[in-house]
């Protein structure tokens, strides 16, 4: 089966998709995207993920091409044309083509590309073994709230965990963690609390992240926001990060260093089974 993307109003092999020359996303990394899981043919979290898109598209004043239902629809019909039972979708949205300039073009369409990435997710081999993460400098611009599609930093971050050997960076401003490069970060106290990160400008609003603290607080695991440091991360008891595409992993070794004994934890793996429950329960997922 060919794959199948969608740009602009139209599905299409992959190969036949062009973007114009002059789009403002390629010239100027001038637009918003999202990432959404699928498992079992079915979006998860999708109302939230349109919610922040929407507010993505707001804070940068970018038109929101499509309604929620359109948006939907159109997610739905890639998954079924790609024939997609589990991965993830991701879609952009940018100012459209003009000519360069810095100021917004007056008449421009908003580019809309789409296209499915199958993957295992719900059992992936790191869910079992746990992953290693390293601590690099957070260099970001100031609004990482805005899911924004300049993602060189991140890009930067990543690659100097894949040549440490690491699966994620962890950003570190001032001595705390704000997130990972593409996750949001956890750590487990020793008595037992999930410790994340309060939501700011310093950091992306995680779906995941959300739906993950509405559970652990049905299910009565304790919880701090706050920010947290990289030496209580190194001296927690489990850690963990949550993404679209990974739902709830647990992270086993920081900077090289064991997270306690350097196997997951009983809280993440709970809270992953919690997930993953969800996810496959429609009237608990749309909570």
């Amino acid at each position: 089966m060919s794959r199948i993307v969608f740009l602009n109003g139209s599905f299409l092999p992959i190969d036949e998709a062009k973007v114009p020359f002059m789009d403002r996303g390629f010239l100027f990394g001038d637009g918003v995207y999202e990432g959404i899981g699928v498992l079992d043919g079915e979006l998860i979290d999708n109302e939230a993920h349109l919610e922040r898109l929407e507010r993505s598209l707001a804070e940068v004043r970018i038109r929101n091409p499509y309604s929620r239902a359109e948006w939907t629809s159109l997610q739905q019909e890639i998954v079924r044309r790609n024939g997609m039972t589990e991965g993830f979708i991701y879609f952009q949205v940018t100012r459209g083509v003009a000519e360069r300039d810095f100021f917004f073009p007056e008449d421009a369409e908003p580019t809309v590309a789409m296209f499915t990435q199958a993957k295992a997710i719900a059992d992936a081999p790191a869910a079992r073994t746990g992953i290693a993460v390293v601590t690099v400098p957070d260099q970001r611009w100031a609004r990482r709230d805005i899911k924004s599609i300049n993602l060189l930093a991140q890009v930067l971050a990543k690659q100097a965990a894949k040549e440490a050997g690491a699966q994620e960076a962890w950003l570190v401003e001032d001595g705390f963690v704000t997130e990972g490069g593409s996750s949001s970060g956890f750590i487990v106290t020793k008595k037992g609390s999930i410790v994340v990160r309060p939501l700011s400008n310093a950091i992306l609003p995680g779906i995941t992240r959300k739906s993950l603290l509405r559970l652990s607080e049905e299910a009565g695991i304790p919880l701090e926001e706050r920010r947290f440091t990289v030496e209580e991360a190194y001296d927690a008891a489990e850690a963990f990060l949550t993404s679209a595409s990974n739902f709830v992993l647990p992270i086993v070794s920081i900077d090289g260093r064991p997270v306690a004994d350097g196997k997951p934890g009983p809280v993440t793996k709970q809270l992953r089974e919690l997930y993953l429950s969800m996810a496959r329960t429609p009237a608990l997922a749309a909570e």
